[in-house]
């Protein structure tokens, strides 16, 4: 039975002034159908499709126009996605999943209506291996969350994109961040997925409750679904590799006269072997950005922030090797502290930099770019954009994850400016094309969602595509599992 309150909102969702702001009236009729199924597979109070709440899980932290979800849906438990994925395969009903939203490239926008799936009531933490080094997590875990669960274990979950963003989230789009240059990706770190697929089946990629630290056996699945970005299926269990918390931990900074002397110092250093774990590059405007906004005094100059962490005595010698490093490429006012208030400062900055950019021009929004290239090429590709966002008047800064090639372009714009808006996505284009050149790709770790299908095909390849296409088609013959992400069919 429907609540009093749920019929007077389905009632409002089927007026006709609400419909005609819809993109799929069939898609709406057939998902209004099925709402009293789904509030007997997860309760009452776990479905809902007030506005407020449906316009919240309508958009991420991106630039990408909006669309609010037809009905929101908590699960509890993967028998429950499982079921509401049936129902949704049954009467052709689009599903998306959805963590925290803090994604920037529209991955969770419901294009064409449906059911969203918000997984942040899938929070627990199943099962954890000190001695083998592994947890298994439901996908609503928070990265923040699952490190102060496993802090008393001495362990702890490096990959760090920045926001406090879901697990599975993390997961779905091969998250990756400020560790990944000593500890590797989202795909290299998750070695099992729970998967509820497009028709409700359940999978485990790498066979139930298995966690080896390696495996040859048959495709690589956990692989093919790390970076589907929902497109393929609901995650509702993960197993992920875990690490020892350093022993020291110890936080630097350097300015430089340029951004080659910066990359120089970062090429340097991973070529004399030392294991630093993280290597920052913020450029002028962005350390400009941060100081205003962080209330920092750095010099405005582009700049390195790095991490080293291990056994003290260790950390002192990789911190005075890439002290000389840095000196003879000429930087200057290098300065180090272990004192954890300092660190959590300084990278609490850093991860604010999208948002002290964004303050750089009242009012505005920011289109974000995430190329990666070898990191021999990244001077000259730095130096292009920089060119590029200069001459076409655009308020913009550089920030990146130097000791992997990956850096972001973040550019301001005036949501009721058009024209600047379609500059902005110029420059961005551009950006890709010259990834490409160099060998690189156009999404380090953003993934593709919906702001990158364009550029889908010239990076892959029309060939690559294709067999992309055959795979989705395969598992999701009618195209309900999160729908015009990725790839265009």
């Amino acid at each position: 039975m429907l609540s009093p309150f749920h019929k007077s909102s389905l009632f409002l969702l089927r007026s006709s002034e609400h419909l005609s702001k819809y993109r799929n009236l069939l898609t709406l009729h057939n998902t209004l159908k099925v709402v009293p199924d789904i509030i007997k597979v997860v309760g009452d109070k776990n479905v809902c499709v007030t506005e407020a709440i449906r316009k919240q899980h309508g958009t991420d932290e991106g630039y990408h126009k909006g669309f609010p979800a037809d009905v929101v849906v908590k699960p509890q438990t993967t028998e429950q996605v499982s079921h509401i994925a049936k129902l949704c395969h049954k009467n052709r009903i689009p599903i998306i999943p959805f963590g925290v939203g803090s994604g920037l490239e529209g991955g969770v926008i419901p294009v064409k209506g449906g059911v969203t799936v918000n997984m942040t009531d899938m929070n627990q933490i199943v099962q954890v291996n000190p001695d083998d080094f592994d947890v298994t997590v439901q996908p609503g875990v928070v990265r923040k969350g699952l490190n102060t669960y496993l802090r008393d274990t001495g362990l702890w979950f490096p990959i760090d994109p920045g926001a406090d963003a879901s697990i599975g989230g993390m997961a779905a789009t091969s998250a990756s961040g400020t560790n990944a240059v000593r500890y590797g990706t989202m795909r290299e770190n998750v070695m099992n997925i729970e998967v509820v697929l497009a028709d409700g089946n359940i999978i485990n990629t790498a066979g139930k409750g298995k966690r080896p630290r390696k495996t040859a056996a048959g495709y690589n699945l956990t692989n093919l679904f790390v970076g589907s970005e929902g497109t393929l299926g609901i995650f509702t269990e993960i197993t992920l590799r875990l690490y020892a918390i350093p022993e020291t931990i110890i936080a630097a900074v350097c300015s430089f006269p340029s951004v080659e002397d910066a990359v120089r110092t970062a090429i340097q250093t991973l070529q004399t072997n030392i294991p630093i774990a993280r290597v920052e590059l913020l450029d002028d405007i962005a350390i400009k950005a941060c100081n205003s906004y962080s209330k920092l005094t750095h010099a405005e100059l582009p700049t390195l922030f790095m991490e080293f962490q291990g056994l003290a005595c260790q950390v002192e010698q990789q911190l005075k090797a890439v002290r000389e490093i840095a000196v003879q490429n000429g930087g200057n006012n290098f300065t180090s502290s272990d004192d954890v208030q300092e660190r959590n400062r300084l990278w609490t900055a850093r991860h604010n930099l999208f948002y002290a950019i964004l303050a750089l021009k009242t009012g505005c929004k920011a289109v974000v770019s995430d190329v990666c290239v070898p990191i021999s090429k990244l001077p000259h590709i730095v130096n292009e954009t920089q060119k590029d966002i200069r001459e076409n008047g655009i308020t913009g800064a550089i920030l990146g994850h130097v000791g992997d090639g990956n850096f972001h372009a973040v550019m301001d714009f005036d949501p009721n400016d058009f024209e600047e808006l379609n500059t902005i996505k110029g420059i961005s284009d551009r950006l890709a094309r010259r990834a490409w050149a160099l060998d690189g790709t156009c999404t380090g770790e953003h993934g593709i969602g919906l702001g990158k299908i364009h550029l889908l095909e010239g990076e892959i390849g029309r060939t690559g595509v294709h067999v992309m296409r055959l795979i989705k088609e395969a598992l999701d013959p009618y195209n309900l599992m999160n729908p015009g992400k990725v790839l265009h069919l």
